[in-house]
């Protein structure tokens, strides 16, 4: 078990959509323990596997008093209701940005003994559900931005340290 680097914007996995796990063996069960490991630093609520460098549809969560991962996770409910309110991302650090999110989703997925799970949640864990699973088909909350924040988000992060996989100034404490 280990905490593991993070990718940042840039960084072709993180754009690109993860494979879906088929073997459930020692190795998925190492990267389900960094994955959870990685989460559990301060500031965090979820982590995608593509953010640690592995194309893979796995995602861990903490958010309050919940933690866990799911494999293979597929959203199977979003409310009509949204929530506004502003979102980062390990991968784009630094940067915040308002993003609309609908306020409870359920998440339907696999534990590492390939049998069903689902996750329920609603704000801050519906958001942390929707961004995950977004992470695992390649798409980074700055793709649903508006597009003059989407540009705005994309300049400051081309004038960062940390842009294109570059550690960013603070990396020690992200890490």
């Amino acid at each position: 078990m280990a905490m593991r680097a993070l990718r940042y914007l840039g960084d072709p996995v993180l754009t690109t959509v993860a494979e879906p796990v088929t073997r459930f063996d020692k190795t998925l069960s190492l990267l389900v323990d960094d994955l959870m490991d990685s989460v559990d630093a301060p500031g965090r609520a979820g982590l995608a596997a593509p953010q640690i460098g592995v194309g893979l549809r796995v995602f861990s969560y903490l958010v309050d008093d919940r933690h866990g991962y799911v494999i293979n996770p597929e959203i199977v409910q979003l409310s009509t209701s949204v929530q506004d309110g502003i979102e980062g991302c390990l991968s784009v650090p630094e940067l915040w940005f308002p993003c609309h999110r609908a306020n409870r989703a359920v998440v339907r997925g696999v534990n590492l003994r390939n049998e069903p799970v689902v996750v329920k949640g609603k704000g801050l864990m519906a958001r942390c559900l929707q961004h995950e699973t977004e992470h695992l088909d390649g798409i980074l909350y700055l793709d649903r931005l508006t597009p003059e924040l989407r540009r705005e988000a994309l300049r400051k992060a081309r004038e960062s340290t940390w842009f294109w996989g570059a550690a960013p100034k603070d990396a020690a404490a992200q890490r």
